[in-house]
């Protein structure tokens, strides 16, 4: 894949009003925050396009005030883009010196079918070793890889900041960050040469020995291709990718709703796994 084939675009100016983006982006950081999902936002705060919804959602980092530790993408459509950042209070890391059952605290579905689980997605995580800061030319795709530290098995923590009755857009969930409350960082995986990631049999054993397994399958084939596309989307939009921050780029078995409070062992076919133990968080 080539950059001229990520289907990059320098998005243009919102038509939201300077007025009307602050206070639209204060409602969706408290709901955020709080883990309280709401109604629709009043018609002249709901972004009508694609540049009114990335300037929202880049209104709403503003609004949050804490750094940005990664980033959730997908490869994009002619009409719609994937991509909201992730930030660092809503990240959690597996703690290889504890013994313990590893915890990951996140706010219970509040959808009727799933309501008072956890809702997550199995995800691979790239971590970067080194910024990617915007400039003219397009990153390679080997540029982009040699960028690339570190390698981990993940789950995204899902919520919207919009009730399921809303009515609520592809735009305004764009605005909202798609769905994203967090991202857990499991175990770091060790690629081996030729790996390119499309598939692998996930495996979910409960406490009570019952055993679930999900054909695992990336939506875009290549997990890498997401981030292709991302690093020259933002650097087209002059967003600085940052050393540190983790990129994930699309679920491989959708949402699953799970249980709170039971250990859970997370087995990625043959690139490794873990246990956790789901948290309800409470501030």
């Amino acid at each position: 894949m080539t950059p001229e084939n990520h289907l990059v675009a320098t998005l243009s100016a919102p038509s939201l009003s300077t007025t009307s983006l602050p206070e639209a982006a204060v409602i969706l950081a408290k709901r955020r925050k709080l883990g309280q999902p709401g109604p629709l936002l009043a018609e002249t705060l709901r972004p009508q396009s694609l540049n009114d919804a990335f300037a929202l959602q880049q209104q709403v980092a503003l609004e949050m005030a804490e750094p940005i530790a990664g980033w959730k993408c997908l490869l994009p459509t002619p009409d719609k883009i994937v991509v909201a950042p992730m930030y660092q209070s809503t990240v959690g890391r597996v703690d290889h010196n504890t013994v313990d059952i590893q915890q990951c605290t996140l706010w219970p579905s509040t959808v009727p079918a799933s309501k008072g689980l956890a809702r997550v997605e199995p995800e691979l995580a790239f971590v970067l070793a080194q910024d990617l800061p915007p400039r003219l030319e397009p990153y390679s795709d080997a540029e982009i890889d040699a960028a690339i530290g570190a390698t981990h098995l993940a789950l995204e923590l899902i919520q919207s900041r919009f009730s399921h009755d809303s009515g609520a857009g592809f735009f305004d969930q764009l605005a909202d960050g798609l769905f994203n409350q967090g991202l857990f960082l499991g175990p770091e995986m060790l690629p081996a040469p030729g790996f390119n990631g499309e598939q692998f049999l996930l495996q979910l054993t409960f406490a009570d020995g019952r055993v679930q397994h999900l054909s695992a399958m990336h939506p875009n084939q290549q997990p890498r291709a997401g981030l292709y596309w991302l690093v020259n989307f933002l650097s087209a939009n002059n967003i600085k990718l940052l050393a540190g921050q983790a990129v994930i780029t699309g679920s491989y078995a959708g949402v699953l709703d799970l249980p709170f409070d039971e250990d859970i062992q997370f087995q990625y076919g043959d690139w490794g796994q873990f246990r956790l133990r789901f948290v309800t968080k409470t501030s």
